[in-house]
């Protein structure tokens, strides 16, 4: 008989590089989820500080002992519940996206996003594990952001979890005035994919899933290539969902709904997975316009982390100084 566990995902609306206001943000949120019965809460992909390109944000990791995991920590022992989240963290010298699952017992495990999406390539390269955790709620599954939508997380995980802790960092398109009519054909596609992301992961892998996001005006600069940037304004795009197993949103929140907590019924456990991926890099037709945006980004950011880190620039995130 699959067991049956009340969870939680959070929606939050963060400052960027405001590590103290943010983390402070997601225990409230958390703290409200977890006086409410939830066992089982997500927060979002990068709940410590929104990400877009800005300087500040190469001093925004954290260490492997750090206040968010702290509050984590504190909270799972204290209300008997799993909590999952990720944050940029620093080891060995190369800063990871690594998603923090921590059991009821306080027991840590952890997930590093395979690879950096666009922008994201500026403060962090990707990690080789297989996402996976054995927990006291059964196997749990970590895949951040567009993790969920490449082919790779689909063999990783398919037919292997009971659950899966899913975050995201979605952004908008550019903001630009010009083109108008292409930008709005990209916002319209790119809400519509990110939308129903969490329940075609649920369907290809077989897995309910807890997707938990951000909202909110991100402004700063975006990458052109290595050396120029222009401003941008976007949006986080929201779609906090948790979905059951065939894939059906039992509740979620919005792009336009603001920070909030979502809380429902699921059945823990794997079922027969009802949903192929397409036989590509990505999981689904993505379109040639965010392909080529991929590539693009990916291709402009990526030498900013090598020369930050050349530069000792990289740096975790100085609480003392910072209060």
């Amino acid at each position: 008989m699959r067991k049956t566990q009340k969870v939680a995902a959070i929606q939050m609306q963060g400052r960027v590089a405001d590590l103290r206001y943010n983390i402070a943000q997601a225990g409230d949120l958390l703290v409200k989820a977890l006086r409410n019965g939830a066992q089982i809460v997500a927060l979002p992909e990068f709940f410590t500080t929104p990400i877009i390109l800005d300087e500040r944000l190469f001093a925004c990791s954290v260490a492997e002992s750090n206040p968010a995991l702290d509050m984590l920590k504190s909270l799972a022992k204290e209300y008997g519940a799993m909590i999952g989240g990720s944050y940029l963290a620093m080891r060995d010298g190369d800063v990871f996206n690594t998603y923090v699952l921590v059991d009821r017992d306080g027991t840590v495990h952890l997930h590093d996003k395979d690879l950096p999406t666009m922008v994201e390539s500026a403060y962090y390269v990707g990690g080789k594990d297989d996402g996976l955790a054995e927990t006291s709620h059964g196997s749990i599954g970590a895949a951040v952001c567009w993790e969920t939508i490449r082919t790779a997380t689909v063999r990783r995980l398919r037919g292997k979890v009971d659950l899966l802790m899913t975050g995201s960092h979605w952004w908008s398109e550019p903001g630009w005035r010009f083109p108008r009519r292409l930008m709005d054909q990209a916002h319209r596609q790119n809400l519509n994919i990110m939308a129903a992301a969490p329940s075609r992961f649920s369907k290809l892998i077989g897995a309910p899933v807890l997707h938990a996001a951000h909202v909110g005006t991100l402004k700063g600069k975006i990458a052109l290539t290595p050396s120029v940037s222009v401003a941008t304004k976007t949006r986080l795009m929201g779609e906090t969902q948790i979905v059951d197993s065939t894939g059906t949103i039992l509740a979620r929140l919005g792009i336009d709904d603001g920070p909030g907590v979502i809380m429902a019924e699921v059945a823990l456990g794997s079922v027969p997975h009802s949903t192929e991926p397409a036989q590509d890099f990505w999981s689904l037709d993505l379109p040639l316009m965010f392909r080529l945006f991929w590539s693009q980004q990916n291709a402009a950011t990526r030498p900013l982390y090598e020369s930050a880190k050349a530069k000792g620039l990289l740096s975790n995130f100085d609480f003392q100084s910072n209060s």
